[in-house]
């Protein structure tokens, strides 16, 4: 499948615009993401309908806490990333190329998916997850025009890391995003995942002018990220810059890959949440159990309106419009 968002040159070289690496690809050779492949000055999405994981999920998996909590959606992934994290949960396939791949993928087609999708009544739509999704952007946004057309919701769980013009192409169509915002400084991006941090940013902002509905995951690893200081920056520029009810989820990090640090510790977590509650109104702690720790609190009048244990979601005191019931302060976007 010819590639979307790329230039050609006279010495057979394309550029690849889809992400800000922006990489420069002699004749047979692949990007960063080793999926996207100059062949003969045509620029090729290999992984075009390559799924090498597909199955339905919580909506509280990707995670989205504030987006038609309790449902589920059909989640799927495919190969490659243009990060190369050195702590990545999901490097057998985010770290493979087609050719390397030691699993084989299934084949799918946007209509299959879409079949996919609506074979449950209970099912909200499709998410593209797993891998990063901008790396097989040519079938996600195939297959989202679809569900969109169904009357289904599409979810990018994504790195951020998204040039704007195909990020704006993906916002006629996305209904929800949950961005890794990876830490808070140049140097953890260039060092640990061979990136950087304005154009995520960049992409976060632009999301939420979109108007979609937005969350930010950060997984925190010690030593690296875990700095007080710094995170209470990137909760202060999150509220000024995204505003007060972007959700943030404080993950707990395990050695994974190619990281070997020991685990955050839960002291620090609880740190950094009060933290954070200092700028925004809705933070959640990952891979941490807490007694309330998931659970969500109307952020005007303090009533307890939906619980959370695991992936399992309790109503509470929540409306059908997504209000509190006690006082109407409207809390979910999406109910």
């Amino acid at each position: 499948m010819e590639a979307l968002f790329y230039t050609k040159s006279d010495e057979g070289k394309v550029t690849c615009r889809l992400c800000p690496h922006n990489c420069s690809i002699v004749n047979s050779k692949k990007g960063i993401c080793q999926v996207r492949k100059n062949e003969d000055g045509i620029l090729i999405s290999e992984n075009y309908g390559k799924i090498s994981s597909i199955g339905f999920d919580p909506i509280e998996k990707k995670p989205l806490y504030h987006f038609y909590p309790g449902s589920e959606i059909l989640s799927i992934g495919s190969l490659g990333c243009n990060l190369q994290c050195q702590f990545c949960q999901n490097y057998q396939i985010s770290q493979s190329s087609v050719d390397s791949f030691e699993r084989n993928c299934t084949t799918y087609s946007p209509d299959k998916i879409k079949e996919l999708a609506l074979s449950r009544t209970k099912n909200i739509g499709v998410a593209y997850t797993y891998n990063e999704p901008t790396v097989f952007f040519e079938f996600m946004i195939d297959t989202a025009r679809l569900i969109k057309s169904a009357g289904l919701k599409n979810v990018m769980v994504t790195n951020g890391f998204i040039n704007s013009e195909p990020l704006n192409e993906l916002n006629k169509y996305i209904d929800a995003y949950n961005v890794d915002l990876k830490a808070f400084n140049i140097d953890f991006f260039k060092k640990q995942t061979k990136s950087t941090l304005e154009p995520v940013k960049e992409a976060l902002i632009n999301i939420k002018k979109a108007g979609k509905h937005l969350e930010i995951t950060n997984l925190v690893i010690p030593t690296l990220n875990d700095s007080e200081s710094e995170f209470d920056s990137m909760c202060r520029w999150i509220a000024n810059n995204l505003g007060k009810d972007v959700v943030l989820h404080i993950s707990r990090y395990f050695p994974t890959y190619k990281m070997t640090i020991d685990q955050t510790s839960v002291n620090q977590m609880i740190k950094l949440v009060e933290i954070a509650k200092k700028y925004l109104d809705f933070v959640y702690l990952g891979n941490v159990m807490l007694d309330n720790g998931n659970n969500t609190f109307c952020n005007s009048c303090n009533e307890l309106l939906i619980s959370r244990s695991g992936y399992f979601t309790k109503n509470i005191s929540v409306d059908k419009s997504g209000n509190c019931s006690k006082c109407g302060n409207k809390v979910f976007n999406y109910f």
